[in-house]
């Protein structure tokens, strides 16, 4: 059956699809929708958590109760809930648990533009990156296999395009008929992290990513497309579209397993073009891990570190690198002539607990430089 979904929620579904029995979250764009969608099917428990860490929690809870559960939050979220993250990483999992991440980047309705990759790396979790809604929703049954293979949560990152845009998904999956809960299994050495039941836990979380590793050198969803070997591109997520569209002569590495990289696919692509490129929004994630292998690779010498990568922004770095000619060259010299549209701040959203609280803030009187230090945009439309 053929839908139009956008990403969050294809999420959604793929999540419903792969049996998840638990979704907990707590409102942020552009994550919201996930847990929306979740908690229209009748047999998922949907919770809106008091915050991240919460949420975290009761996802944890009920992957060691054995069911598979899902956990979303906007980028900022992980901060709050990094503490429960980095347990459940130590911990694992008996359902699976996967953790659905959404960056900002550009912040469209954010404080900042975190680069939650970083997170993925630092807590030993293996993630995943869909380039768009069909192969978010593919990735949930996958994500929640991993899990329980590799006894650890999975991260998902997506972004601010990936979750709101919009494509045709072919929805080849239904919800499995729920089993039996199984037993609660009592394992003080896996689930109580004391010193001395934690240490033997590291060296299980490093050997979960050498063999991720491994399973991601054969992902079916990593995919080689050849053109012009003069240029080689790796890109994941939304900024592989946007590559697509500026070099559309070039060789692609298109990664959907961004951490671990697949170390063995990315050496061989490498070998088979005479210029590297990768192609990544915010931090040079991806480069940095590349050069450390000893590649010789560019990126964030040619394309920017902060805001969104668009088609645009992706040919006119091309063409400052002397990548791109002819046509191409005309095509990123010349300014988008659409008109930007009119600006629209963040609101709190009706319904949002803040509102209150914001309203009487804003009725004291501070004077015309006053502010309110570390206040943030609360509600669905923002955090």
């Amino acid at each position: 059956m053929t839908q139009l979904l956008s990403g969050n929620e294809a999420i959604a579904l793929g999540a419903y699809h792969a049996g998840v029995q638990v979704a907990s979250a707590y409102p942020g764009t552009p994550s919201t929708e996930i847990l929306e969608t979740m908690a229209s099917y009748n047999d998922v428990y949907a919770e809106w958590s008091t915050n991240e860490k919460v949420a975290m929690e009761v996802g944890l809870g009920a992957a060691t109760a054995g069911v598979r559960a899902l956990v979303s939050m906007k980028h900022v979220g992980l901060n709050v809930a990094a503490d429960a993250f980095f347990g459940a990483s130590n911990i694992g999992v008996r359902g699976g648990l996967v953790v659905i991440c959404a960056d900002d980047p550009g912040m469209h309705s954010s404080q900042n533009e975190q680069d939650n990759r970083h997170y993925a790396r630092f807590a030993k979790v293996p993630m995943l990156e869909p380039t768009n809604s069909q192969e978010a929703y593919s990735l949930m049954a996958t994500a929640f296999r991993l899990s329980e293979e590799l006894d650890s949560p999975i991260m998902v990152r997506t972004t601010t395009r990936i979750s709101h845009a919009k494509s045709v998904v072919e929805v080849d999956g239904e919800r499995p008929e729920p089993g039996p809960t199984p037993p609660f299994i009592h394992s003080p050495s896996k689930y109580v992290m004391v010193p001395s039941y934690a240490r033997p836990r590291h060296p299980l979380a490093e050997q979960r990513i050498l063999h991720a590793s491994q399973l991601f050198e054969e992902f079916p969803l990593n995919e080689a497309i050849w053109g012009d070997r003069k240029v080689g591109i790796i890109s994941a997520g939304v900024a592989y579209q946007y590559a697509r569209e500026a070099f559309p002569q070039a060789s692609f590495l298109k990664l959907v397993t961004t951490y671990p990289l697949p170390q063995q696919l990315i050496r061989s692509f490498a070998a088979e073009v005479e210029t590297l490129l990768v192609v990544e929004e915010l931090d040079p994630f991806m480069e940095e891990i590349i050069k450390s292998m000893g590649i010789a690779v560019e990126g964030k010498s040619m394309f920017p570190i902060t805001g969104e990568l668009n088609t645009h922004i992706v040919l006119q770095g091309a063409m400052k690198a002397g990548l791109i000619s002819g046509t191409q060259q005309g095509a990123a010299a010349t300014t988008p002539t659409s008109k930007p549209l009119p600006p629209r701040p963040p609101l709190l959203c009706p319904g949002c607990p803040h509102r209150g609280v914001g309203y009487v803030l804003s009725r004291l009187r501070f004077g015309p430089k006053g502010s309110i230090p570390g206040a943030r945009v609360g509600g669905r439309k923002g955090k």
